[in-house]
């Protein structure tokens, strides 16, 4: 049978990270593919605790349809938790979303037609390319060092390019590089942004998971004319499987994302905003992020400790602040793609880094996760690696 399909579905490919991570369902792999949180540390017996309350106070009501815009109380909770980024809110400015990957997808739909221009920077988060790619844009990659995006770049190409209709960052501990932004560079993306009158799109899964130093405050807390739209999620501070996440914005953008919420799902599950509702009033949400920054630092310094003695000296990596990545510079004799195919013969996973370029290149590079796997294979698994590196070499 063959079908007519769209032509915009030519474009869509699976994504990389996803097809790798069913390889990582083997229990032998250790994988370092994923943005997987640790799974040891989800607090299982207290969301069982809350999911029974919710059915025994509330029942009817948490299996019921609810509004688009989510429940109230949880909106109200998350407006009050933005502070922590600088932004001070209500819950009209909360839509809350099926992960923070629907608010990328309804990010296309909003504002992107074929052949506008969306800036990212260089590397990017896959997940948001392949929600993008859907609405055929273009992309210009804008250079990147350890302050974040090249502000001069930028505004070169805003002042020689047209139809440019998207900035999409992802300041705190960027997926797939770990950088994290200078507040310098943050308030001179506000002043840009203001100056070519652009939609920012701030893409912030990780920036309380901070391991050292303060949190800087968010691009969006130095917005002055309404023009960020602040994405979050409780996927990577909770649980993922809760598929809950959040887009902060005025009003008048933030009610866009909430008709072409009403067309693709009508809302996020009742039942799932309840239990999380009643988890935040019951229970110290700071206190488990707390946890689970202890056992990630550790994971991190211990995979720093271990690329150190064991890559060679020409391998470059960096050493992140928080968050769940290392990214890896190899020479550029060596394609990370052929490099995964060796390591997965020895049972060690991760995402070659071409994938998280837009426009291609950039294949000896990797990116590398710390949070899902325990010490031990940690370990193991960093040594294959560069055993892997080496015999490359």
């Amino acid at each position: 049978m063959k079908l007519n399909y769209s032509k915009r579905m030519d474009g869509i490919k699976a994504s990389e990270i996803r097809e790798l991570l069913k390889l990582t369902q083997q229990p032998e792999i250790i994988s370092f593919a994923g943005g997987l949180p640790a799974p040891e540390l989800f607090p299982v017996e207290e969301i069982k605790e809350m999911s029974m309350k919710v059915l025994e106070d509330m029942g009817t009501k948490a299996l019921q349809y609810g509004p688009t815009e989510g429940y109230d109380p949880l909106r109200e909770k998350i407006a009050k938790r933005m502070k922590k980024y600088g932004v001070e809110t209500d819950m009209k400015n909360i839509l809350i979303t099926s992960g923070s990957q629907q608010g990328l997808d309804f990010t296309g739909k909003i504002f992107l037609d074929k052949g506008d221009v969306v800036l990212c920077e260089s590397p990017s988060y896959l997940g948001a390319l392949n929600a993008f790619k859907a609405y055929e844009p273009k992309f210009i990659e804008i250079p990147t060092d350890d302050d974040g995006m090249n502000m001069e770049v930028l505004e070169k190409v805003l002042k020689t390019t047209d139809n440019v209709k998207v900035l999409y960052l992802i300041p705190d501990f960027q997926n797939p590089s770990g950088r994290t932004w200078s507040v310098e560079r943050r308030k001179k993306v506000i002043e840009l942004a203001n100056k070519y009158n652009l939609p920012i799109v701030e893409d912030n899964p990780y920036g309380e998971l901070r391991f050292e130093g303060n949190m800087p405050p968010s691009i969006k807390s130095f917005d002055t004319e309404g023009r960020v739209i602040f994405l979050g999620t409780f996927s990577k501070t909770l649980c993922p499987g809760f598929r809950l996440g959040w887009t902060c914005a005025d009003y008048e953008v933030l009610n866009k994302y909430i008709l072409i919420k009403q067309g693709s799902d009508l809302q996020a599950s009742t039942f799932s905003q309840m239990i999380l509702d009643r988890f935040l009033t019951e229970y110290d949400l700071d206190e488990h992020i707390e946890k689970i920054k202890s056992v990630y630092s550790k994971r991190r310094d211990l995979m720093i400790k271990t690329m150190r003695e064991e890559f060679p000296e020409d391998i470059e990596f960096t050493v992140p602040e928080g968050g769940l990545f290392t990214w890896v510079t190899l020479p550029e004799s060596i394609n990370a793609r052929d490099l995964a195919t060796k390591c997965i013969e020895k049972k060690v996973a991760f995402v070659p880094g071409g994938s998280f370029y837009p426009n291609g290149g950039n294949e000896n590079t990797l990116r590398i996760n710390y949070s899902n796997m325990d010490e031990e294979r940690i370990v193991i698994g960093v040594k294959r690696l560069a055993e892997s590196i080496k015999e490359m070499i």
